[in-house]
This record gives C-alpha cells, structure tokens and sequence, in this order.
C-alpha cells in the first residue's frame, strides 16, 4: 500500500495597500468593494437644443460614443463593477444605449450596471437635488452592503483610474473626498469652488460663487470640484438622513453636504493629476453648446490631449455594425477626400471634401459639397452643393441641396442656433421648420 501523501496549504494574505497592474491600473479590495452612483439625469439646459430630445450624458460624442461611456469605461477599468445609473429628465436613448452597449458585465459575478429611473420611492416628489437622488435609493445601495460608495457625475469628459482615489481616501483616514481639476478663474463660476490646505484638507467649498477664490499663488486659477465623492457607506447615509430632515436643504451634494461636512468631518481634496508626471490629465466639462463643439474639435488634431486608441484605458461603447467608410469619385470639382478628419463607419463621401472635421456614423455627403470644422453626428444626410462650415449637425438631419451654414451670420441666426463663438447649431426640427421656405 502507497504511503500516504501530506499536502500542505499555506494561506496568502490580501496585499493591504493596492498594487498597480503592468497597464498602471489598481486592482485590490478597495475597488472591488466600492459601489458606484451616477447622475445621469441631467437636463443640460446650456447645450439648448441638443438636450431637446435627450439628456446631457446621452448626448453623442467623438465620432462613436456618448458622453456617458467615459464615466462607464472608468469605472470597469478601474475594477468597480457594481453601478447605479441614476436617470430622470428624458432618459430613453440613455437607457436603450446602456442596455443594447453595457449588458456583458456578469451578475452571477455581483456585476452589474443598474439603471435606475427617478420613481418616487420617498413621497410623492421627484429628485430634489443630487443628495435627495441617492437618499431616495439609500436601501438599494445597502442591499449590496459597500464600504465605500463612488458618487459621479455621469456628463464630463476625461479618463480616470478611481482606485488611487479611494486608496488616497483610506490613508488620509478621510471622511469624504471630493476629486477636484484646476480651471481657468474666468470659468470656475460653473463649479464648486474649493479651498485647500498644503495636505489637501478642504476648508471651503462654495457652489457656482459669483467671485471663485483663485489658488494661491496662481490667481488666474481656481480649484473646481469635478462632481466626484467617496463616501464610506455608513457615514453617507448617516448624512442623507439628516440632510432630508432639513426643510431649508435644496438636497444637494455641492450646495449642502459638502459645505455643512467641512468643520465637522475630515473632508479632503485629491487632485485630478499625473502620478508619474503631476501634469493634469484631460478633463472637459462639455456643458455649453461652444464646449461640446471644441472637444470634439480637438479630436482631429495630430495629437490631441483625449488620446481615444489608448488600449491600456479603451473607452467602451454600443455600436451598430456598419461597412468601412468609403470616399468615392475622383474627378475635378468632384473628388471625395477628408483631410485631417475623422470619419466613423458608414460613412460615404461621394465627389465632397471633408476638412477638419468630426463625422460620426453613418453620415453620406453628397457632390460638390464641403464640410469644414464641423461636428457631424450620426444618420446626417448632405446633399450636393452644400457649404458647411463651423456647425453642430444633430443626429438625423437632412440638409437640402445648395444650403450654405456657417457663412452668413446673420441669416444662420435667423434659422439655427448660433452660439457667441459663432458655432451654428442645427437640428432636426429646425430644418423642418424652414423646409416651404427653402425649398
């Protein structure tokens, strides 16, 4: 008979501190025990008519996505895959791109990416403010009992591993911790303005002030909240509760919580930044129709700041299957060709020159047409002999043969959008309503 054989188990500890992979990204408990919320329901009153339809992070961007897969695509990359999508102001082509783009995560795993309509679970009242959204889906959240609790906003633009974050939160020992990006004083009124101490100790927070307080030492520099919370889970609900109390509360993370919890809590700043380098990463806040426009402007750049083929942080989206974009006809006065541009799937540019512009999925530009410096979002057909210069082209247009855009001001005002830049917006609907007039 065999001897018998002794098999020894050794136990590895869980590394307490977090370990970066070879891509730079965190895996440890603390991503994987957090929960994210985020706040998709966003009117995006300042985008005017672009959020007729939709809401602000349903919004397409970058040729391909929609501004919500950037705070989505930060998340799964940096290991938080338990998500709460908050929506509420006209969230069906959210909510349908959530579950046709966003469906593979695995919830025999504990993965999931919820969304999660306003339905009045307290009262009779809507979401009152940002603080009131999560109080009102407190029980929902401590179903799946997190430590730590990720509240984002869910309508910028930027990559970002959260798990130095919430590792920068554990050690300080931190109450709350507010992510915060420097911006130009001139614009910091759109922002929570913060102050801070050398360690990054919060000492005050002020929402959207009438004069932002500059940094010191750089007085044409604010620190900005970038609408970014950790929270221990217990001391968040804790808040919540006292906050809903409160009959004087508008019921929201920037104009209350965070105010009223800086003398009384260890509330810190962690600055949006480069580890290796300290340069600050890209961040956008594409909150007005001029923003939106120059984001996705930057994109044709030779080298622009939002580096969309980084494989070591993909951004992930819902996209239909379409044929390679085609460029067809090569004749004088009629040569399809798109110079420093980028051009989605589906795209046909039949005899039209494309030039420094930004063309999304399945758009056709037809004969003797130019396009210059324009966004152009999906499904957007244009016809010959059409002059497109500066423009925002919403999703479905059909611009009819010989209009010219972006030329004449004046008469640009009269029948589209024109931002103080100068940036003509059209849409849809306002198409239709000068077709007698045109045609």
């Amino acid at each position: 008979m065999a001897a018998p054989v002794t098999v020894l188990y050794f136990l590895v500890p869980m590394p307490k501190t977090p370990k970066r992979t070879s891509s730079g990204r965190y895996v440890s408990r603390l991503t994987s025990g957090a929960l994210a919320v985020v706040m998709a329901g966003g009117r995006g009153e300042r985008l005017h008519h672009l959020t007729a339809h939709r809401c602000k992070p349903a919004t397409p961007f970058g040729g391909k996505f929609r501004i919500i897969d950037f705070v989505l695509s930060n998340c799964v990359n940096s290991g938080i895959r338990q998500i709460f999508l908050m929506t509420q102001y006209k969230g069906q082509s959210l909510i349908q791109h959530v579950q046709r783009g966003w469906s593979y995560l695995r919830g025999e795993f504990g993965e999931f990416i919820d969304v999660v309509p306003a339905q009045q679970q307290i009262g009779t009242h809507w979401y009152q403010g940002t603080a009131d959204c999560v109080y009102q889906n407190l029980e929902l959240i401590q179903s799946h009992r997190p430590k730590y609790v990720l509240v984002l906003a869910g309508d910028h633009i930027y990559k970002m591993d959260y798990g130095p974050m919430i590792a920068s939160h554990v050690e300080k020992g931190a109450d709350i911790t507010v992510g915060v990006v420097q911006v130009p004083l001139a614009k910091a009124r759109e922002f929570g303005v913060l102050s801070v101490t050398d360690l990054n100790r919060v000492t005050s927070f002020d929402e959207k002030p009438a004069s932002p307080n500059p940094m010191p030492g750089n007085p044409d520099v604010a620190l900005a909240s970038m609408g970014i919370y950790v929270f221990n889970y217990r001391l968040l609900d804790q808040l919540l509760n006292e906050d809903a109390q409160d009959q004087n509360s508008a019921h929201d993370f920037g104009k209350d919580i965070i105010p009223a919890s800086i003398d009384k809590l260890q509330v810190f700043a962690y600055p949006f930044s480069d580890v290796k380098t300290r340069a600050q990463y890209y961040w956008r806040d594409v909150g007005t129709v001029d923003a939106f426009y120059e984001a996705n402007i930057e994109l044709v750049h030779i080298a622009p700041e939002l580096n969309l083929y980084d494989e070591q942080w993909p951004i992930w989206t819902y996209q239909p299957h379409q044929p390679p974009a085609k460029f067809v006809l090569d004749e004088d006065g009629r040569r399809g060709i798109a110079i420093n541009s980028m051009v989605s799937g589906g795209c046909i540019i039949s005899g039209a020159r494309v030039e420094q512009s930004l063309l999304f999925s399945d758009v056709h530009v037809d004969e003797r047409s130019n396009v210059f410096r324009s966004v152009v979002m999906p499904n957007v057909r244009i016809s010959v002999d059409c002059n497109i210069r500066h423009a925002i082209l919403d999703e479905g247009c059909e611009v009819p043969p010989g209009m010219e855009i972006g030329v004449d001001r004046a008469a640009d005002s009269r029948r589209f959008h024109v931002t103080g830049n100068g940036v003509a917006l059209v849409t849809v609907d306002m198409l239709q309503a000068i077709a007698p007039a045109h045609a």
